[in-house]
C-alpha cells in the first residue's frame, strides 16, 4: 500500500515537471495555471489509473468508448495568373498553375488500440491547406491528410444528425470524414483559340467540417452478463490473462474488460467482462446504457448468477431482471444463444441455489453449469460449450 501511495506521488511530481517544460510561465516558473492543474489531474489518472484509493503498478489507462471531435479538411489551394515571359518568346501565353488539393481528414481502424484514450484531449482536428499555383506552369502542393487511428469496432456518427457514417469492425477500415477542397484552376486551363490570354482563375474549394462522434463497442465472442458482485472479474481472470480488479464489494468493474481464451491449438476466443447491470439500465440507470452497447456484438450471452447477502437478491430473479434489461435495450439480444453459469459453487448456498436453478432454467432449453473460480470446479465444461457453440456457424 504504501509503495503504490508513494509511486503515484513521484508519477505526479513528474508529470508536473513535464508540464512546467512544456509551458513554462513568464512571470513565475513555479506557478501553475488551473488549466494545467486540470490537465495534471487527468494525465496522473492516465498514468495510474483510476482506482478509488492508492493504485497498483502496472494499472492500466482509463477505458473511454465514446469521444467527441471537430474535424477540418483543408481548403484547395488558389489557382494562379500569369504569364510567360522570356526574352525571345513573344506572347508567351499563360502560365498560371493550378492550386493544390487540401488535405483530408481520414480514420482507420486498428487492431493496436482497445480503447479511445488518446483521442481524449483532441478536440479539433485540421488538415493542411493546400498550397497556391504559380507562375511558370508550378501547381500548387497539396495539403498532406491526416489519419487518425481508431480500435477495430469504432462506429462514427454525425454529432448533428445522429447519422451513422460509418462502421470500421475490420482491421484496415477508413473512412474519409471530411474531404479536402479541390484546388482552384490557373489560367492557363482557361486558354482557349478565342481567348489566348485569359486574365481568370478559380480560388480553391473550401474543405469538409463537420463535427463527429466516434462510439467504440467491443468486438467479443462471449459476452458476460451479470448483476455486480457475482464473480465475473474473478471469472475472466481465472480464463484468461486479464487482470480486472477484483474485490469483496459491488461495481468493482467500471469498465469492460477483454481477455483471451485458449483451449489448445487453434482453439481461441474472446471474453467480454461486461460491469454490472442494473434494473432500469436500458433506461440509463447507473451507467446502463454505455455498458449494455458493448453486448451488441458478442455472439454468445454468459448469464452469471451467484447468491447475494441482500435478501431481495434471487439468482432467478436476477436472470428475469437481466432478460428484461436486454429486451428494452434490444429485442434481438434475448434470441442470442445464452449459457447460464452459477458461481461460488465451493460454497454450499451456492451449491444449493445451483439446483434451483438447473430446475427452473433447464425446461427452458438453457444449459445451466456449476463453476467455482477459487477451485477451477467446471470451468472447463462451460469454456468447450462456449467454443461448440462459437464453431456453430451463425449470421450474427
Amino acid at each position: 500500500m504504501l509503495e503504490s501511495v508513494v509511486i503515484s506521488e513521484l508519477l505526479l511530481i513528474k508529470t508536473l515537471n513535464e508540464e512546467r517544460s512544456r509551458s513554462p510561465c513568464p512571470t513565475s516558473p513555479d506557478r501553475v495555471t488551473s488549466s494545467q492543474c486540470s490537465r495534471l489531474r487527468d494525465l496522473f489518472e492516465y498514468q495510474v489509473g483510476c482506482s478509488g484509493g492508492a493504485p497498483d503498478v502496472g494499472t492500466s489507462v482509463d477505458f473511454v468508448d465514446e469521444v467527441t471531435l471537430e474535424v477540418s479538411a483543408g481548403d484547395g489551394g488558389n489557382g494562379c495568373v500569369a504569364f510567360r515571359r522570356e526574352k525571345f518568346v513573344p506572347l508567351g501565353g499563360p502560365s498560371g498553375g493550378d492550386g493544390g488539393r487540401g488535405g483530408s481528414v481520414i480514420l482507420v481502424a486498428h487492431e493496436r488500440f482497445s480503447t479511445l484514450f488518446d483521442l481524449r484531449y483532441r478536440k479539433v482536428v485540421r488538415a493542411e491547406r493546400g498550397e497556391d499555383g504559380r507562375g511558370k506552369d508550378q501547381f500548387g502542393k497539396a495539403g498532406a491528410d491526416i489519419r487518425i487511428e481508431v480500435p477495430v469496432g469504432t462506429q462514427v456518427y454525425d454529432e448533428v444528425s445522429d447519422e451513422l457514417l460509418a462502421d470500421l469492425h475490420e482491421s484496415g477500415a477508413e473512412l474519409v470524414v471530411a474531404q479536402g477542397g479541390r484546388g482552384g484552376r490557373g489560367n492557363i486551363k482557361f486558354a482557349t483559340p478565342h481567348d489566348r490570354a485569359p486574365r481568370r482563375s478559380e480560388p480553391g474549394k473550401p474543405g469538409e467540417k463537420r463535427k463527429i462522434r466516434l462510439v467504440l463497442k467491443l468486438l467479443a465472442d462471449v459476452g458476460i452478463l451479470g448483476f455486480p458482485n457475482v464473480g465475473k472479474s474473478t471469472f475472466i481472470a481465472t480464463v484468461s490473462r486479464a487482470r480486472p480488479k477484483v474485490a469483496d464489494y459491488p461495481f468493482t468493474t467500471l469498465v469492460p474488460n477483454l481477455g483471451v481464451v485458449s483451449l489448445g491449438v487453434d482453439r481461441h476466443f474472446v471474453i467480454a467482462d461486461i460491469p454490472g447491470i442494473i434494473e432500469g439500465a436500458a433506461e440509463g440507470a447507473g451507467l446502463g446504457l454505455r455498458f449494455l452497447k458493448h453486448v451488441e456484438r458478442t455472439r454468445v450471452l454468459l448469464h452469471m448468477l451467484s447468491i447475494d447477502p441482500d435478501p431481495e437478491r434471487e439468482p432467478i430473479a436476477d436472470f428475469q431482471r437481466l432478460m428484461v434489461e436486454l429486451e428494452r435495450f434490444d429485442p434481438e439480444l434475448p434470441s442470442r444463444p445464452m449459457i447460464v453459469a452459477v458461481s461460488k459453487c465451493d460454497l454450499p448456498e451456492a451449491r444449493a441455489a445451483y439446483e434451483e436453478v438447473k430446475q427452473a432454467l433447464e425446461p427452458r432449453g438453457l444449459r445451466v453449469f456449476p463453476i467455482s473460480s477459487a477451485t477451477g470446479e467446471g470451468v472447463t465444461p462451460l469454456l468447450e460449450a462456449l467454443e461448440a457453440i462459437l464453431r456453430q456457424p451463425t449470421d450474427v
